[in-house]
């Protein structure tokens, strides 16, 4: 199969070239569409519930709270483990699933169990949006000199906040630092009791006074207008004037009982940012399985249109000071300098051994090829690339198969052009033959060393949990990009051999000076001469053993049985003929294996 393959590439040699360049744009286009992380994603699917109850001891949050929740969701599909943590106030509720469960599945089949915990009053659970890469992007709210924190943290839960949680992709936008700003209401004592009040009846005057109520409407002729109470708090006076009782028909306020204040929540922490101890910064959480670099890029955008437009007032603005992208940016440059410099570094070094600049063009050639299929496969499988997956790739490995067809071609090329006289030019079906004969000795080494390559990954392909998170894309990246190798190496290569090759139709030898040798031939015959192991296309290493040289003279067995070299073409057109060139004992025979009209395929293979 293999033999026909090389065959029929050479055969149509236009077709395969146009079919290069498109897969080169089709592998650049998809390399534009890759989604790119610094690192992969090491944890299965995570699940975390958050539940609070203010004023309550851990003893009763467990109770009454984590437990009940524990016991609803451990019927969940694909569940692994449970984990949980109460504190003051707070129940925390870890759920790991089996690696390969749908993210999103486990998260619906989550939510449903959720319905059926009995819980108190007003404690309803959320999930935490937080993951284990999930955040992208962080920024410090900044303003003019003299700003106090609490009026930034009021931008920042007002405007900020608002505007980056609805940019999509976006799964939260965590704040730190700051105060929060508060409305209160001190009550004096002494006045509450003097009137006879108790708390609760002012918190819920408070409370009833801040609304709107609507009415019924009101026929006026042929129209009718609806009524509605206008209640809602704007100002620190509404608050004073809320009525809270009455006493022989004068009514009680407010501000009668209590003094209203502008003030700021209990803090519970600070953030600082170098040398500030206090700063308002956000933390903008990205969705699970999103493109990190699409997200922020939306992110961005959305921060430049906050900075600009007018939402915030002057001199406040949105300084960032983390930003994944940055990190990305720095992994794609590191794996791009990498794959350049050891495609140079294996050019030179083809170069420089093997003598001729064809060859090593040739060789570089397999390299792009098998990245590039490696790139669009893992675009079409949806995973994403990251520095281990394509940095850890070995460009040696890849381009050993091309520099073995190359080397066994070339060879083959220089041995039969410095037989031919000095004045006679190489026919096209010379080439194509010497081009064929070469490719076919190799074919099933370079196939079956791959195939081992490949099988020394297995134990990679086999991993379970956080290493073969790791190191699974790491290995299906690999296997594509040998798998490209092979192709390109099958197909492209002894195209490109034959066209290296018509560089120079009428030189003596083809890949550089020779000087003749003899191989130690049977009694009374005269082997052919050779070109040296140090010509331009010689062999890289001297430890090459004369049976490996003395297997140059031959080809498959299927050409010696009179098969064609293109099983496109019709086998009846094939003919053998023989001559004696050594006086009657010419220990080569020659065979011209017809592809149809004006392809004529030549070889010489030992009788």
């Amino acid at each position: 199969m293999l033999r026909s393959l090389i065959a029929f590439c050479l055969s149509r040699r236009l077709l395969v070239l146009v079919a290069f360049a498109a897969f080169l744009g089709l592998g650049f286009a998809a390399f534009a569409t890759l989604n790119i992380e610094a690192y992969p994603d090491p944890a299965p699917p995570i699940i975390e519930i958050i539940a609070q109850q203010q004023g309550q001891s851990p003893e009763e949050v467990e109770r009454y709270i984590t437990i009940p929740i524990e016991v609803a969701v451990a019927s969940t599909p694909g569940l692994k483990f449970i984990r949980s943590n109460t504190v003051y106030g707070l129940g925390f509720i870890r759920l790991q699933f089996e690696y390969g469960r749908d993210y999103h599945f486990v998260r619906q089949q989550t939510l449903n169990r959720l319905k059926d915990a009995v819980l108190p009053a007003g404690v309803m659970p959320v999930i935490s949006p937080a993951g284990g890469i999930s955040e992208i992007f962080r920024y410090e709210l900044t303003g003019p000199s003299g700003m106090d924190v609490m009026r930034l943290k009021a931008l920042q839960d007002w405007v900020v906040e608002r505007k980056l949680r609805i940019v999509p992709g976006v799964a939260d936008v965590a704040v730190l630092g700051g105060k929060t700003k508060e409305f209160q209401a001190e009550i004096d004592l002494d006045r509450m009791m003097a009137y006879g009040l108790t708390l609760p009846q002012i918190m819920t005057a408070i409370s009833a006074g801040n609304s709107n109520v609507g009415g019924r409407t009101i026929a006026i002729g042929e129209q009718s207008v609806n009524v509605r109470s206008i209640g809602v708090i704007t100002s620190m006076e509404d608050i004073g004037n809320i009525v809270v009782t009455q006493q022989g028909g004068v009514p009680v306020l407010v501000s009668d009982v209590a003094k209203v204040q502008i003030g700021y929540a209990p803090r519970l922490g600070l953030a600082g940012r170098d040398e500030q101890t206090d700063v308002v910064t956000g933390i903008v959480l990205m969705q699970k399985l999103e493109r990190t670099m699409d997200v922020v890029r939306r992110v961005r955008a959305a921060v430049e249109r906050i900075n600009t437009d007018g939402s915030l007032p002057p001199g406040v603005k949105i300084v960032t000071f983390y930003d994944r992208g940055d990190l990305v940016a720095i992994t794609v440059q590191t794996v791009l300098h990498n794959l350049l410099f050891g495609i140079a570094l294996i050019f030179l070094i083809q170069w420089v051994f093997l003598g001729d600049l064809r060859c090593a063009l040739i060789v570089a050639a397999t390299i792009p090829v098998a990245l590039l299929l490696a790139v669009m496969i893992t675009v079409t499988q949806g995973e994403s690339a990251n520095l281990l997956s394509v940095g850890a790739i070995d460009l040696g490995i890849i381009v050993d198969g091309t520099v073995i067809m190359v080397e066994n071609i070339f060879r083959h090329l220089a041995h039969h052009t410095s037989q031919e006289p000095l004045d006679r030019r190489m026919r096209l079906s010379d080439k194509l033959g010497w081009v064929l004969t070469g490719a076919v000795e190799v074919d099933k080494a370079i196939f079956f060393s791959v195939i081992i390559t490949i099988a020394a990954f297995l134990p990679l392909f086999t991993m379970q949990g956080v290493e073969g998170q790791i190191f699974g894309p790491m290995a299906r990246t690999y296997a594509y990009a040998l798998l490209g190798a092979v192709i390109a190496t099958f197909t492209v290569t002894p195209v490109l051999s034959y066209l290296a090759a018509g560089a120079c139709p009428g030189s003596r030898n083809l890949c550089g000076p020779s000087h003749p040798r003899h191989l130690p031939g049977r009694a009374g015959a005269r082997s052919p001469q050779i070109p040296p192991l140090g010509g331009h296309c010689g062999v890289i290493s001297g430890a090459v053993s004369q049976s490996w040289v003395a297997a140059w003279h031959r080809i498959p067995a299927q050409a010696g049985r009179g098969q064609s070299l293109d099983p496109s073409r019709d086998a009846a057109d094939h003919h053998a003929r023989s001559r004696d060139g050594y006086g009657g004992k010419d220990p080569h025979r020659h065979l011209e294996l017809s592809a149809g009209p004006h392809r004529v395929f030549r070889a010489r293979t030992r009788r």
